[in-house]
C-alpha cells in the first residue's frame, strides 16, 4: 500500500478532495477518510489485487498556527503523534486555533514535558489515569495557547477519534504529515454543509457536558445540528446534574470566550441547561422595569451580553467592518469615538487572571450577571414607579457567591465583585454633561483598578440594552464622552491622573509631621495622591504644604 500525494492533481479527482482514494490501473475504485478505509473498501470488491493508495489535497493548504511548527520541531520524526480536534477543524476553516490538543499511543506525559522544556513553558499533569499533560504559554500580547497531549483511546486512531463527540471535532492530521486530513467520520462533508452530527448515539450519554459544547460550536461556527443530534441532545439534559461544576464551569466560559456567546446562552436557556449551574438567572425571569427599560430584567441581562459582544467586536483590534455588528448608528459613534483604543482594550481582554480563562469570558459573565440583585431589591413606588435602590451592591455579593461556587479564583471573583457592584458609577460621573473631573477620574480607578476599564465597557452595553432600537443619540453621545475620558486618562496620562507617582511615603509624613504610625499617616498619603492627580500638588514641596493643612482640617 501506497500513501502519497495525487500526482494527477485535483484536476482529476477535485470531487475526492480531502480523502485518501484507492486506485486500479490509474481508476478509481474506493475511496475513504483515512488510508485503511480507502484500502478495505477497495479490498472488499477487489481482494487479490494490491491498490495505489492516494491522498487528494483539498482546494488550499491547511493552515496552522505557528505554535503548531513551534511543537513540529520540537519533536522526533519518529514520534507517533497526531494534531486531533478543534484546532483541525480550524485549520480548514483558515481560522487561529489557540487549543492544539494531540493524541499519542504511547509517551503522551513524557512527550508533553519535552514540548514544555523545549518551549519554556509550563507543564501540569492533569489526569494520571489517562495520561493527560498539559503546557501553557503566554505569549508577549497577553494571549495563552494551550496544548493538551492525551493518549490514545482504543487501539488505533480511528478508535479514538469515534469517542469523541461530533465529526467536526473527530478529524486528525499526523504531525508530520500536516497536508494529509484523517477523516474516518465524514467530518469534512458535515463541515462543509454547515452541519453538526454526533460521532455516536450515546456520544451525548457518554459525557453530557457535550449538551453546552454543541452550542458553543453550532452557534459559533453557524451550524445547523442533524435532527439525530437534537433529539439526543434534549434527552441529556436531565444528566447535567451529575456532571461536575468545574467540567461545566469550563464549557461555559468557553462559551462566553467564543464568537458567539449570547446565542449559546438563550439557546441553552431555551433547553433548562443552564439553571443548574447559574440558578440565579431564573429570578430575573418576568421582573418587570419601568421605562426607558423595554425588556424584563432577564431580557435586558441578555440584550446587555448582545450588546456588549457588538462592543467588544468593535474594538477588537483585528476588528474588520461588517453589517452585521458596525451597521448602526450607535455602533458608528463608539467605533468613531474609541476606536483609537482598539489595540490597548484587546491586550487588556486578553490579560488573563487565570490561565484556563480569559478576561473577556469574565467580563461577559458580569454582565449576565450584573442586574442579579434586582429580584431582590424590587420596589413599587405610590406612583407605579418601580425601582431597584442598592442593586448593585446585593448583585456583587450574589455575583460572588456563585463565582465562588464555580471554583473560580480569588481575583477573578473580586474582578466580577467589582465590575457589578460599580456598573452604574460611569453614568452619575458627569450629571450636568460636563466632562468628569480629574479628581472623579482618580477615585473611579482608586476604587475599580483594572476593572475600571471593563466597567467602561458594560456601561455602554447596558445603556444600550436599556434602550433597545430607540436609544437616544443624545444620551449615548454623553455616554461616551464619559467614557473617552475614563480611558484617555487610563492610557495616557496614567501617571498624571490615574495612578501618580508618589512624591512621599509613610516615613516622611511621619518624620514632617511627626505622626504616630496609624491609619492617620494612610489617610493623609492618600489625600496627597489624590491631590496629585487633581494638579494641586506637583512636587514634595507642595505635598508637604498640602499635608499641613489637612491635618489642620
Amino acid at each position: 500500500m501506497t500513501n502519497n500525494h495525487s500526482d494527477n492533481g485535483e484536476k482529476d479527482f477535485g470531487a475526492y478532495a480531502g480523502r485518501w482514494i484507492a486506485r486500479l490501473r490509474g481508476r478509481v475504485v474506493s475511496q475513504g477518510g483515512t488510508p485503511e478505509q480507502a484500502q478495505r473498501a477497495a479490498k472488499s470488491s477487489r481482494r487479490k489485487e494490491t491498490p495505489e493508495i492516494n491522498y487528494v489535497p483539498t482546494s488550499s493548504p491547511l493552515t496552522f498556527s505557528p505554535m503548531f511548527e513551534r511543537v513540529r520541531q520540537a519533536l522526533s520524526a519518529k514520534t507517533e503523534i497526531y494534531l486531533v480536534g478543534g484546532a483541525v477543524r480550524d485549520a480548514l476553516l483558515k481560522r487561529e486555533s489557540h487549543d492544539l490538543d494531540f493524541t499519542l499511543p504511547k509517551d503522551s506525559l513524557k512527550t508533553a514535558k519535552k514540548v514544555a522544556n523545549a518551549l519554556q513553558g509550563a507543564y501540569y499533569k492533569m489526569d494520571e489515569e489517562h495520561q493527560v499533560g498539559r503546557v501553557i504559554l503566554v505569549e508577549e500580547d497577553g494571549k495563552r495557547m494551550i496544548m493538551d497531549f492525551t493518549a490514545m483511546l482504543g487501539s488505533n486512531l480511528e478508535d479514538d477519534l469515534r469517542g469523541r463527540d461530533f465529526t467536526v471535532n473527530a478529524m486528525a492530521i499526523d504531525v508530520h504529515q500536516p497536508q494529509e486530513l484523517l477523516d474516518p467520520l465524514g467530518g469534512l462533508p458535515d463541515l462543509l454543509n454547515k452541519q453538526l452530527r454526533i460521532c455516536s448515539p450515546t456520544s451525548f450519554s457518554d459525557d453530557p457536558v457535550r449538551v453546552y459544547r454543541a452550542m458553543r460550536i453550532a452557534s459559533g461556527y453557524q451550524l445547523r445540528m442533524s435532527e439525530e443530534t437534537k433529539t439526543l441532545l434534549k434527552q441529556a439534559v436531565k444528566d447535567l446534574p451529575n456532571v461536575s461544576v468545574e467540567r461545566l464551569r469550563d464549557e461555559l466560559f468557553k462559551i462566553l470566550d467564543g464568537p458567539k456567546p449570547t446565542t449559546s446562552i438563550r439557546a441553552l436557556d431555551m433547553l433548562g441547561a443552564i439553571s443548574h449551574l447559574l440558578p440565579e438567572l431564573d429570578a430575573m425571569k418576568g421582573v418587570t422595569q419601568s421605562p426607558p427599560h423595554n425588556f424584563d430584567v432577564w431580557d435586558h441581562s441578555l440584550q446587555t451580553l448582545q450588546r456588549l459582544e457588538v462592543i467588544l467586536n468593535l474594538l477588537d483590534e483585528d476588528y474588520v467592518h461588517d453589517n452585521e455588528s458596525g451597521g448602526d448608528l450607535a455602533s458608528g459613534l463608539i467605533s468613531q469615538r474609541l476606536g483609537r483604543y482598539r489595540t490597548q482594550i484587546t491586550q487588556h481582554l486578553n490579560t488573563p487572571l487565570n490561565t484556563e480563562r480569559s478576561i473577556r469570558a469574565l467580563v461577559y459573565f458580569a454582565a449576565l450577571y450584573h442586574d442579579i440583585g434586582k429580584p431582590e431589591s424590587r420596589k413599587v413606588d405610590e406612583d407605579g414607579r418601580i425601582r431597584f435602590f442598592e442593586h448593585e451592591h446585593i448583585g456583587a455579593k450574589i455575583a460572588s457567591k456563585r463565582g465562588k461556587k464555580l471554583r473560580l479564583s480569588n481575583g477573578e471573583v473580586d474582578r466580577v465583585k467589582t465590575i457589578i457592584k460599580n456598573h452604574l458609577r460611569p453614568l452619575f460621573l458627569s450629571p450636568e454633561g460636563n466632562p468628569p473631573s480629574r479628581r472623579s477620574i482618580f477615585r473611579f480607578f482608586r476604587d475599580t483598578e483594572e476593572a475600571g476599564v471593563d466597567i467602561c465597557l458594560l456601561s455602554l452595553a447596558d445603556l444600550l440594552a436599556k434602550h433597545g432600537q430607540t436609544t437616544i443619540q443624545e444620551e449615548l453621545s454623553k455616554q461616551l464622552d464619559v467614557v473617552r475620558a475614563l480611558l484617555e486618562a487610563y492610557w495616557e496620562q496614567r501617571e498624571e491622573i490615574v495612578y501618580p507617582l508618589a512624591l512621599v511615603d509613610g516615613s516622611d509624613v511621619i518624620k514632617k509631621f511627626k505622626l504616630k504610625p496609624g491609619p492617620q499617616v494612610g489617610e493623609l498619603l492618600k489625600a496627597i495622591r489624590e491631590a496629585q492627580a487633581t494638579g494641586e500638588v506637583k512636587n514634595k514641596k507642595e505635598a508637604f504644604a498640602f499635608g499641613e493643612e489637612w491635618l489642620k482640617k
